[in-house]
This record gives structure tokens, sequence and C-alpha cells, in this order.
């Protein structure tokens, strides 16, 4: 369900961009740069974090690190980490293939200011072993994200 709601989004939004599946994992950074072919910062991981009341998505370079002082300076708030379960509730998407595409409902989308040291990113794409590669901007744009400056 999760991999076909990403795919609808993209036949919809961006027809000439596609959902790469492949055989081995790619749930994490490091697994996603190998079966990818691309440095492992190039990954861009999507994290689920709740500020106060709301879950937002923050989408950030794969070997960034989320600063808690940035964050807090720019939200106001602590950032807390939704549980895998909670995940899959806000997203749909399993814990390795979360992305900011085909969500069931609108969430709020960050962008960090990391992910624009690339050309081409490569985000999962709602499942483990699935992923796009697009540039920054492009899907900063198709998903209403906003940039900020939040990791380290």
């Amino acid at each position: 369900m999760s991999l076909e709601s990403v795919r609808s989004f993209f036949t919809e939004h961006a027809p000439d961009i596609d959902v790469l599946v492949t055989e081995q994992s790619s749930a994490t950074v490091a697994l996603a740069a190998e079966a990818h072919g691309v440095a492992p910062e190039q990954i861009a991981k999507t994290i689920c974090l709740r500020v106060g009341e709301e879950i937002v998505l923050l989408v950030a370079a794969g070997t960034a690190r989320l600063s808690n002082r940035k964050f807090k300076d720019r939200f106001s708030a602590k950032p807390r980490m939704l549980d895998a379960g909670e995940v899959v509730a806000a997203t749909s998407h399993p814990v390795g293939g979360v992305c900011p595409f085909g969500l069931p409902s609108p969430l709020p989308v960050y962008c960090d200011v990391s992910l624009r040291a690339f050309g081409e990113v490569v985000p999962a794409a709602g499942a483990t072993n699935a992923a796009v590669r697009i540039a920054p901007e492009r899907m900063a744009g198709l998903v209403g994200g906003v940039w900020v400056d939040v990791c380290e």
C-alpha cells in the first residue's frame, strides 16, 4: 500500500521520476547508499518527529545529525522521535521507507539545508527497498517543503 501510494504520487505530480525498487534492502543510510551507488550523505533520510502536539517530517542528508539546539531555536520546542507504530500511523510508510511522498494526509515537511550540497539526492519511496533520484529543490517543491537549518 505505501509503495503504491508513492507510485501514485509520482504518476500524478512528477511522471518523469521513476520509483526504483531494488532486491536488496535500503532501510538504512548505509544500505541505501550501497544499493543506489551514491555516498551516504546523498541519501535523503526522512525523520518523523513530534513538535509539541504536531507531527512533522524532516528530510536531511544521510550523514547529517539533528541539532537539538538549532531545532529548538527554529521551532521553540524540543523534537521527539515517534516510535515505529506512530510513524506508520502518521505516514503509512514503514521505518526504513519513510518519505514525504504519498502520505495519507498532509504533514508539514521541512528540508534541511544539508541537502542543498547535492544536485541529486535519494530519498526512500514508501518501502524498505524503494527510492527515487531527485534534485533537492524539486523534492521540496513537490511536497511543499520549507527549508530549515537544524542539522550539524
